[in-house]
């Protein structure tokens, strides 16, 4: 996991009006991938592409900086891919690919179907007939290690082909609260209640579009009890039984290693 702020090397600002001579450009394919030089840097030239749309998102790395969407493929890589390649690329890339997916998405109004226009000063797309505004979204989610002793929780998840055993997550219901969200989680998923809850940090994830928030927890009451749908099987770990994951681009891998490091 990436623990340096987006901001050392970013400042934010926006418009689709501004031009510039001399500038990054992350580029997205239709795929979402995003193209690197074959030396696997930035370019700074999008004359051979076929553009859809180019965004100015700021100043990385005190250069001016563009999302740009094309038509194309060819030096293209996701965003995994990415992480591996370049970590402080990857980092502004998670900014620069949900501004793009929330231009892209709101093209035309959700309420009354009327084609939006860009806010003259905010990042905003915004409704000429009924007067909605689009601005971007995240999708807040939360992850929990929870401890019991000096071992673990973790889950099977019918949706993780690659992952063997995986922490406890998902995305938060309207009307509750974060820690609302962690106990309901668990209890839906494992069918035990927890305790001691602990807020530890947060991660941009764009896969698609979610900011994980992670916390740790201790095991209070319950037998494990798994629906056999979204979870299959769920157990206790002790440190040298966890099967790690194949990369640490998640805060969910920060979690385990912050309780390996603990016991």
């Amino acid at each position: 996991m990436i623990e340096k702020s987006i901001y050392e090397n970013y400042h934010i600002d926006f418009s689709d009006s501004y031009e510039s001579d001399d500038a990054y450009y992350f580029i997205f394919n239709n795929e979402r991938e995003m193209y690197l030089n074959k030396d696997k840097s930035l370019p700074k030239i999008i004359d051979n592409f076929n553009i859809d749309f180019k965004l100015y998102i700021g100043k990385y790395m005190d250069k001016d900086t563009f999302v740009v969407n094309v038509d194309g493929n060819g030096d293209f890589f996701n965003l995994k891919e990415v992480y591996d390649i370049d970590k402080d690329i990857y980092l502004m890339a998670t900014r620069a690919v949900l501004v793009r997916d929330w231009y892209m998405s709101h093209q035309f109004c959700g309420k009354c179907g009327t084609h939006t226009q860009l806010d003259e000063k905010d990042m905003m797309l915004k409704c000429p007939k009924c007067g909605q505004v689009h601005y971007s979204r995240i999708a807040p989610a939360i992850i929990v290690a929870v401890r019991k002793g000096d071992k673990l929780l973790m889950a099977k998840h019918s949706y993780h082909e690659n992952i063997r055993y995986a922490l406890i997550a998902g995305f938060v219901e309207a009307g509750e609260s974060i820690e609302d969200a962690v106990h309901r989680e668990v209890a839906e998923e494992i069918g035990i209640k927890i305790k001691n809850l602990k807020y530890q940090k947060s991660q941009s994830w764009p896969f698609p579009n979610s900011l994980m928030l992670a916390f740790t927890a201790e095991y209070d009451s319950g037998e494990i009890k798994v629906d056999g749908d979204e979870i299959l099987k769920a157990k206790w770990f002790k440190k040298d039984e966890i099967v790690r994951y194949d990369s640490d681009i998640s805060i969910s891998d920060w979690l385990v290693q912050d309780f390996i490091n603990h016991f």
